[in-house]
């Protein structure tokens, strides 16, 4: 049946004109006529036309009709249907201002009624039956799909494909069979959109658009699985539970912004592009409460009361997850109706946070409220220093957030009573210039300083001076071997790393003088210097004792980084067989020939063997074996 209803590319049916053929080959005048000499006969077919149109469609007029889709069964067809319809309803609006109760506008209007339900239910069927091409990540994908298809079609040009890029094209064409279908209906969901909005329409257009496009989004932010829960819930739940749905999260998070609320915000802005306020009012109805859910689970989080450590990583993590996510959610929620979940977003940033400066305050307190005495044996690394470097190394990594949180925060006041923050002093200005040093290397700097002073006190509790500074000497080196590995060295600088480093220094000075003073005391001032025969003898019986004894003590000291191991033996050896090999080489003939093998028990190579076997821990002495005769010479002199 041909329809009459006015194209784009005919004259619209006008409510003071209408339009006389005087001539074939020339244009229609236009006649200006009151309004109550108008001809109802172009009314008549409009209505007529509408009507035949409208009916085929009804759902209740046949059962083709009630089980057929108009926009699937012909495309042409349903865009006929959408003219007849706005047609229909120009000339209910010139049927008002002529006579508001007039049959035919009645007829008119029970059409109009029928076609809405028509459309209403399209509508439905085209988001219901799209599901798939109309899912968020695919529209989010859009623009990347076209520049797909771009090069794709550049590279057609370039000559006939092999069996891989017959492969690559079937690809593509399937990605771009997705997109079309993608776009038909986007543009099929707009047409429908634009007709009912402007018969007026709208709420029943828009109540199944936030039915489907809400049940979309609900279900991903499940498939994401994010779900609501309480405070009281979460506490409940255990360490490994939480963090289980931390990482979760912040997986969700990636997505629901990259994908599912910006696909789900270019379907609503293109759908309903002729209306800004409609636009506002879908969006807003159906992300605001996945978008709450999203966000509030941060807040929840920080406030679980028994957690390890650890808990600062992930708290940073999931600041880090909003901050980077801000200009999308910026964009993305920007009506003025979503503004509760950028505030929310906003939030749940800001008392993260707070969270993040309390656990460092907190963090700093417990170093300082370290009560254990135990002391660590061989004077090696004790627990808390591998924990808090640990724990620090970890911070550095997360430096820029640390750098955004600690921004505004004052610097740590350095209420440490203990004499070594002269020693450990805090980087006040950068490396390179003479700025402040930015907040968070300041307080990473404190942390340090609150464990080096905590570890101070832990040394006293020795009863050998030379374990106290064995024990500071490598809990020093462990802490400035962390930061050297780790990002921490770019926070503290060259600088910070060389002041301990020279502290460390002194460390080892005070412990080979306080330990190893003894044996050489046991030596003359002047080990070439002329003696007696029996003062030759009595100074090789007291070195003897004096080494064995001081041997015996140390060899029960470690020194886990081989590198401060061997700076260690090398300032006893050098300072040791300097002065124990020139007493020897001048005094073995002292004592005379017979009696060396009575008095001289050791030679500065069985000296040196020995010293060779200091600062081992048991794994190590154990794999290292026997290093020469003299260990067994030492076992059998008890």
């Amino acid at each position: 049946m041909r329809s009459i209803c006015f194209s784009p590319k005919t004259p619209s049916f006008s409510i003071s004109r209408y339009t006389t053929h005087s001539s074939p080959s020339r244009s229609p005048p236009l006649l200006t006529l009151p309004r109550s000499s108008i001809s109802v006969s172009p009314v008549d077919q409009i209505i007529d036309a509408a009507s035949g149109m409208i009916t085929k469609w009804d759902p209740g007029s046949s059962t083709f009709a009630r089980v057929t889709s108009l926009f699937y069964e012909s495309k042409r067809e349903a865009m006929q249907f959408l003219r007849c319809v706005d047609d229909l309803q120009k000339t209910m609006h010139l049927l008002v201002s002529e006579n508001s109760s007039s049959a035919k506008l009645i007829e008119a209007q029970t059409l109009m009624q029928v076609a809405m339900k028509r459309l209403q239910k399209e509508f439905y069927q085209i988001l219901s039956m799209n599901r798939a091409h109309l899912d968020p990540e695919s529209l989010s994908t859009r623009s990347s799909r076209t520049s797909a298809r771009s090069s794709l079609s550049d590279y057609d040009d370039e000559g006939s494909p092999d069996q891989d890029d017959n492969e690559v094209r079937d690809a593509g064409d399937s990605i771009f069979e997705v997109e079309e279908a993608s776009s038909t209906a986007m543009a099929d969901l707009k047409s429908i959109a634009d007709c009912m909005i402007n018969a007026g329409y709208t709420k029943e257009c828009i109540k199944v658009y936030k039915v489907i496009r809400k049940s979309i989004i609900d279900e991903g932010i499940y498939r994401l699985g994010v779900e609501r829960v309480t405070s009281s819930q979460i506490n409940k739940m255990d360490w490994q539970v939480i963090d289980l749905k931390i990482k979760n999260w912040l997986e969700a998070v990636k997505i629901a912004m990259k994908t599912l609320f910006t696909g789900e915000r270019i379907l609503c802005d293109h759908v309903f592009a002729s209306s800004e306020s409609i636009r506002e009012s879908c969006f807003t109805d159906i992300s605001k409460e996945g978008a709450a859910i999203l966000f509030a689970f941060p807040e929840l989080v920080i406030k679980v009361k028994k957690a390890p450590a650890e808990k600062m990583f992930r708290v940073l993590d999931m600041y880090t997850a909003i901050a980077e996510s801000w200009p999308v959610i910026e964009s993305i929620f920007s009506f003025e109706s979503t503004s509760a979940v950028r505030s929310k977003a906003l939030t749940s940033l800001i008392k993260i946070g707070e969270s993040a400066r309390q656990m460092i305050l907190d963090f700093e307190t417990h170093i300082q409220k370290d009560s254990s005495k135990t002391q660590v044996p061989g004077g090696g690394v004790h627990h808390l220093t591998i924990d808090v470097m640990n724990y620090l190394t970890s911070l550095g990594d997360y430096s820029n957030i640390l750098g955004d949180i600690l921004a505004d925060w004052d610097p740590p006041a350095k209420s440490t009573s203990s004499p070594l923050v002269s020693y450990f002093e805090s980087p006040e200005t950068t490396a390179d210039n003479d700025s402040p040093a930015p907040a968070v290397t300041l307080h990473v700097a404190w942390l340090i300083v609150s464990l080096l002073c905590k570890l101070d006190a832990k040394a006293k509790h020795y009863k050998d001076a030379h374990l106290a500074y064995l024990f500071l000497a490598n809990n020093l080196q462990h802490v400035v071997a962390k930061v050297r590995t780790s990002y921490l060295q770019f926070l503290l600088g060259e600088e910070w790393i060389n002041k301990n480093e020279a502290k460390l220094k002194q460390f080892v000075a005070s412990y080979v003088r306080v330990a190893w003073g003894p044996v050489l005391k046991s030596l003359p001032e002047n080990p070439t210097a002329v003696i007696t025969p029996g003062q030759a003898k009595d100074y090789f019986k007291s070195f003897n004792s004096t080494f064995e004894h001081v041997y015996k003590q140390h060899s029960r000291c470690v020194v886990p980084y081989a590198k401060l191991r061997e700076e260690i033996k090398e300032t006893i050896a050098r300072k040791l067989l300097a002065a124990y090999g020139r007493f020897y080489e001048t005094h073995k003939v002292t004592v005379g020939e017979r009696n060396v093998m009575l008095f001289v028990r050791f030679t500065p190579e069985d000296v040196d063997n020995y010293l060779s076997d200091l600062f081992f821990e048991r794994s190590d002495i154990e794999s290292a074996g026997s290093r020469g005769s003299s260990s067994s010479t030492l076992s059998t002199n008890k």
